[in-house]
């Protein structure tokens, strides 16, 4: 009986646990930043300047961390922080799927959206092509490193595609209007 009673209780722990592991999540947000994002959750460009300016910053990281001698696991470092720039990266997008649903006026906030693009599109690149990068460094983050150049080659096409679908409903809009 006392060993069913210990199974039982160390069943009912095992239980409680499994949900709290599932829990862990590695956000790349700080805890600053997730503040700043809720108090802009219904605006979309104060919140999509901050998506901007929270991948803009992994990525000026990434830069100073590449460029120091000191750093010796600069290929997994260089991994790890692709991975926080592409995960800030598609919930930016995931944002402005949701005002797009809401259908809100996304033309400001798209402009910073597509500057921000062509900025992620070259620094990305200057990755890729650095020639201070061995070979087999590159290996260790190739992958990720080519999705993020293919998630910003495509999103900056699809922010520069719904810019011009705003602007003309929002044209038409306006002249409904008068």
């Amino acid at each position: 009986m006392k060993s069913l009673q210990t199974f039982l209780g160390m069943m009912v722990l095992l239980c409680l646990a499994v949900p709290l592991l599932a829990q862990k999540r590695d956000d790349p947000l700080t805890q600053e930043e997730v503040d700043q994002l809720r108090d802009s959750a219904v605006e979309p460009e104060p919140r999509m300047k901050l998506y901007v300016e929270f991948a803009r910053a992994r990525l000026v990281k990434l830069e100073q961390m590449r460029s120091d001698p000191k750093v010796t696991d600069r290929p997994h470092q260089t991994h790890n922080m692709l991975e926080e720039f592409l995960t800030i990266y598609n919930e930016l997008n995931d944002n402005l799927d949701n005002f797009e649903g809401r259908k809100a006026d996304l033309r400001k906030a798209l402009k910073h959206v597509v500057e921000g693009d062509t900025e992620f599109q070259a620094k990305l690149r200057a990755i890729k092509s650095d020639p201070r990068s061995a070979k087999e460094e590159a290996k260790q983050y190739e992958f990720v490193l080519s999705n993020a150049i293919e998630t910003v080659d495509s999103g900056a096409d699809d922010h520069r595609k719904l810019l011009a679908e705003q602007d003309e409903i929002w044209k038409h809009r306006k002249k409904g209007k008068s």
